[in-house]
């Protein structure tokens, strides 16, 4: 098991946005969190990543543990540079007036092992061309798609091996959503583990190998994804 989440009770200022969560991710697995507006998925997002420090989310009780150690009191910085945690947030959050590989250059800041920096642009611009194609180009003029290639590959350039990713096809056409989700795919089978928060249960559904159900703070329904995509309370909820 590489991360597991324990009796999880968490507040912003006076409101309690989580309400006893559990649930876990092992290695080499796509997780995703399915729920309306408001049920707690990007609360949990940045729980697990300690972020953003110090309005942010504030645990009252329970437990995060990553490799079986517990990461609750780790400052945010650590838990990319020491645990290889990495979020993609929802909304991209690039830095518009820096180039494409600029962005990529802050994802990587804090590593010392240039080798390892050096294959990662390299992993990146195999992964999404555009990104190649574009690299000396302000991020301010691409499309909403390829900013959102950036956010994963900025990501990446941290040299995580454990990927939080918060709404990846927001905005995005059908096409490119579906090779966002592909390449996430493909990102996966090279030994990446990903914990998935996405609007289109459907597709979420269709890519992870076990899902969580969030409603209003609780989990209320867990299983393998196909299982879940097949039940009729998730069809009539969530997939329309």
């Amino acid at each position: 098991m590489l991360l597991e989440v324990k009796d999880l009770y968490v507040k912003y200022g006076n409101i309690e946005a989580l309400h006893g969560i559990s649930f876990h991710v092992n290695r080499g697995e796509i997780v995703t969190l399915i729920g309306s507006n408001g049920a707690g998925k990007t609360t949990t997002l940045h729980t697990v990543t300690r972020v953003p420090p110090p309005e942010g989310p504030k645990v009252f009780q329970g437990d995060i543990l990553y490799r079986g150690e517990s990461i609750l009191g780790v400052e945010a910085h650590n838990i990319v540079q020491k645990y290889k945690i990495a979020l993609a947030p929802e909304g991209r959050h690039i830095f518009g007036n820096l180039t494409v590989e600029e962005n990529l250059k802050l994802g990587s800041f804090a590593r010392k092992d240039p080798d390892g920096v050096k294959k990662d642009y390299a992993r990146v611009y195999d992964l999404f061309p555009r990104m190649a194609e574009r690299r000396n180009q302000r991020s301010e003029s691409l499309s909403g798609g390829e900013q959102q290639m950036l956010a994963v590959g900025r990501a990446l350039m941290t040299g995580c091996d454990f990927i939080l990713l918060d709404e990846p096809s927001m905005g995005l056409a059908p096409l490119l959503m579906y090779d966002m989700f592909r390449t996430l795919k493909t990102l996966n089978e090279q030994g990446m583990t990903i914990l998935l928060i996405e609007q289109n249960a459907n597709l979420a559904l269709k890519f992870a190998h076990r899902a969580y159900v969030l409603d209003t703070g609780e989990i209320v329904m867990k299983g393998p994804a196909g299982e879940l995509a097949e039940n009729p309370e998730i069809q009539k909820a969530y997939l329309g």
